[in-house]
């Protein structure tokens, strides 16, 4: 491990892609987080039996669907190279549900795991959180805005941006659920926020004197 600054924040972190934070599901087949634990951008996935990895062990690969994603990420900028693994750039992809399910997983399973996720979420401390389908937008909105979570319209919360409790969350609509359109739009969605400030930083240098900036996230 290895010292990391972000701002004026120091953490030690793994320098390793691929399960960082060292998940270990009680000898469960598992697919874990991937990319880079200081991103910018985190994706979150529901489980690895809809959005991929079952035998790559890495989320959003093997699928249709999972293409159609990394393709539009790619277009928009935060995918240097796609493939399984794909190349990231500032990006951590991610799934509320990581453990590979036999059948569709309960709602505890879903609970049993939730710690964990948000531990996840908040260790890497992404500025922008894209939360990939019905059950993972819903789960990101009611953790991490104020945002009403009932009855969602998925294809008009598509590459929305909406301001959380210190994230910038922008839902995708399933990959399998795409029209020719929903890819491009996305792609221009992000592109477009990667050229504006989407950092969710505060300056606390006002605070501090000397007139320095001192920003924290």
């Amino acid at each position: 491990m290895q010292p990391r600054c972000r701002g004026h924040d120091v953490t030690y972190v793994s320098d390793a892609e691929f399960n960082p934070f060292g998940f270990d599901p009680d000898g469960e087949r598992f697919v874990p987080g991937f990319g880079d634990v200081e991103a910018d951008f985190q994706i979150i996935g529901d489980h690895p039996g809809i959005h991929g990895g079952v035998t790559t062990s890495v989320p959003f690969t093997e699928t249709d669907g999972a293409k159609r994603l990394q393709d539009a990420l790619l277009q928009g900028g935060l995918l240097r190279k796609a493939g399984a693994p794909p190349t990231v750039d500032s990006t951590y992809l991610s799934y509320l549900h990581p453990s590979v399910p036999e059948q569709a997983p309960t709602d505890d399973d879903y609970t049993r795991e939730e710690t964990f996720v948000e531990a996840e979420v908040r260790a890497i401390a992404a500025h922008v959180l894209l939360p990939v389908g019905e059950r993972a937008t819903r789960w990101v909105l009611e953790n991490m805005t104020t945002e009403p979570s009932d009855d969602l319209d998925m294809a008009a919360l598509h590459g929305r941006e909406i301001v959380g409790s210190g994230w910038l969350v922008v839902p995708i609509a399933d990959p399998d659920s795409w029209d020719e359109d929903d890819g491009r739009e996305l792609s221009d969605a992000l592109t477009e926020l990667r050229k504006q400030d989407y950092r969710r930083e505060a300056d606390l240098g006002r605070l501090a004197g000397g007139g320095e900036p001192y920003y924290v996230r």
